[in-house]
C-alpha cells in the first residue's frame, strides 16, 4: 500500500546544521480573508445553542467528531436528541470519550458508525453488526477525507476559545482533524474554556466555522494506574534497548507507561509519536527529553494528541516546545525513518510463531 507521501504537499529542507525542519504544505492559518478587527462580530453572529447548530444535520450526512479528550460530548448529545428527524447519517471517528449514544440499538436506523479506531464505546456495536470498522494507516486518513474517498459533510469539534487575532486550537486532539474540517459544509466547534491552546498545525480562525457554542467543562482525564510487577519487569526489559539520544514513539497501554518509567537514568532522549501522556511530562520535567539529539522537528516532542490527567493537559497548554502535527506527517513512514536512532514502543494483544504481531482483534473479536 501507498503511505501517500506523494500524496501530500510536504517537504522536508536539509539545513546546514543537518537538521530536518519540516513544512506541512499550506498553512492553515493562511487564506482568511476576513479582517482581523471584525471577527468577535463574526464570532456573535455565529453563536447558538448545540440544538440550534445541529438542525444543520441532514439524513444522510456524513459526520467527523473530533476524538479522544476533544470529542464535543454537548454536540453529540444534541445530535442524538434529533435522532427521530435524521436517517442514515454515518458518524466516522476514532477514539473518542464518553458513550457513544449514537451506537445504541434504537439509534440504528437513524445513524451508522464507521470506526477508524475500535473504543470500548463503538466496541459492540462493530462486533454486533450495527457498526462498521475500516482498518488503515492513520496517515493515510487525512487523503481520505481530502479526496472525498471518504466524504465528510459536517464536523464536529471542540476548540479553545480565539485568541487576540481570531484563532481557535484545536487544542489537545489534532489528527486527523485539521483534513476533516476542511472537507466539511459545516462546521459546529464547541468553544471550550478549559481547552488548552496548543501549538504546531492546530488553529482554524473563527472565519472557518460555521456555528458556535459556548462551554466551560474540564477535559475528561486517562490515568494511568500503577503497574504490575510483571509489567514493571517487561518495562526494565524493554528500556535496556532504549540507547542516549534516541527518538521515541510510545503507544498507548500499561507496558509503555512502564516503559517510560524506567528511562530515568536516559540522556537526550526526543520523542515523535502519535500520541503521549503523563510519563513523557515527568521524563520531560527530569531532563531526559529534550528534543535535542531528533532530526524532525527537532527542539520539539512532537505528536497528533495528548491523553491523560489535567497535569498533561497543564502542560501542553501555551507550550511551544510541544508540536502537534497531523497524522500524514507525524505517522508517515517517510517521515519517521528520518528521525535519528527512532526507537518504537508498543504493546500487542497476539504474536504468533512467524513473529507477526496482532494489536486490534484478538480472533473475531476487534
Amino acid at each position: 500500500m501507498s503511505y501517500g507521501w506523494s500524496r501530500q504537499r510536504c517537504t522536508l529542507s536539509v539545513l546546514g546544521s543537518g537538521t530536518r525542519h519540516f513544512s506541512g504544505g499550506p498553512n492553515d492559518m493562511c487564506g482568511v480573508h476576513a479582517h482581523h478587527h471584525s471577527w468577535r462580530e463574526d464570532y456573535r453572529k455565529k453563536l447558538t445553542t448545540a440544538e440550534e447548530a445541529l438542525r444543520a444535520v441532514k439524513s444522510g450526512d456524513s459526520i467527523y467528531i473530533h476524538a479522544a479528550a476533544a470529542t464535543p460530548v454537548p454536540l453529540i448529545d444534541a445530535l442524538v436528541a434529533s435522532a427521530d428527524r435524521l436517517r442514515d447519517v454515518k458518524i466516522i471517528h476514532g477514539l473518542t470519550f464518553g458513550d457513544a449514544p449514537y451506537c445504541r440499538a434504537e439509534c440504528s436506523g437513524s445513524f451508522h458508525v464507521h470506526a477508524l479506531f475500535i473504543g470500548v464505546n463503538v466496541r459492540d456495536a462493530v462486533n454486533e453488526g450495527r457498526g462498521d470498522y475500516a482498518p488503515v494507516f492513520m496517515s493515510d486518513i487525512p487523503y481520505l477525507f481530502t479526496s472525498r474517498v471518504v466524504p465528510i459533510d459536517v464536523c464536529l469539534v471542540q476548540v479553545s476559545p480565539p485568541d487576540a487575532h481570531g484563532y481557535c486550537s484545536y487544542g489537545v486532539s489534532v489528527d486527523v482533524t485539521l483534513a476533516a474540517r476542511k472537507q466539511a459544509r459545516v462546521v459546529i466547534a464547541e468553544v471550550n474554556k478549559q481547552m488548552p491552546r496548543t501549538f504546531g498545525r492546530s488553529f482554524v480562525h473563527v472565519s472557518r466555522l460555521t456555528h458556535i457554542i459556548e462551554s466551560d467543562r474540564p477535559l475528561p482525564e486517562h490515568a494511568s494506574a500503577a503497574p504490575s510487577g510483571v509489567e514493571r519487569r517487561i518495562g526494565e526489559h524493554v528500556a535496556s534497548l532504549v540507547e542516549d539520544g534516541a527518538t521515541l514513539q510510545i503507544g498507548i497501554g500499561e507496558i509503555p507507561n512502564a516503559t517510560l518509567g524506567c528511562l530515568c537514568d536516559r540522556k537526550d532522549l526526543g520523542v515523535h509519536t502519535e500520541m503521549f501522556s503523563d510519563g513523557v511530562v515527568d521524563l520531560v520535567e527530569a531532563g531526559v527529553i529534550t528534543n535535542d539529539k531528533k532530526t524532525v522537528l527537532p527542539g520539539k516532542t512532537a505528536t497528533t494528541f495528548v491523553l491523560g490527567t489535567k497535569r498533561l493537559y497543564d502542560f501542553v497548554d501555551n507550550n511551544p516546545s510541544v508540536e502537534f502535527q497531523t497524522t500524514d506527517i507525524i505517522n508517515n513512514p517517510h517521515v519517521i525513518a528520518q528521525n535519528y536512532k527512532m526507537t518504537s514502543i508498543n504493546s500487542a494483544l497476539q504474536v504468533d510463531i512467524t513473529g507477526q504481531v496482532s494489536a486490534d482483534s484478538i480472533g473475531s473479536m476487534l
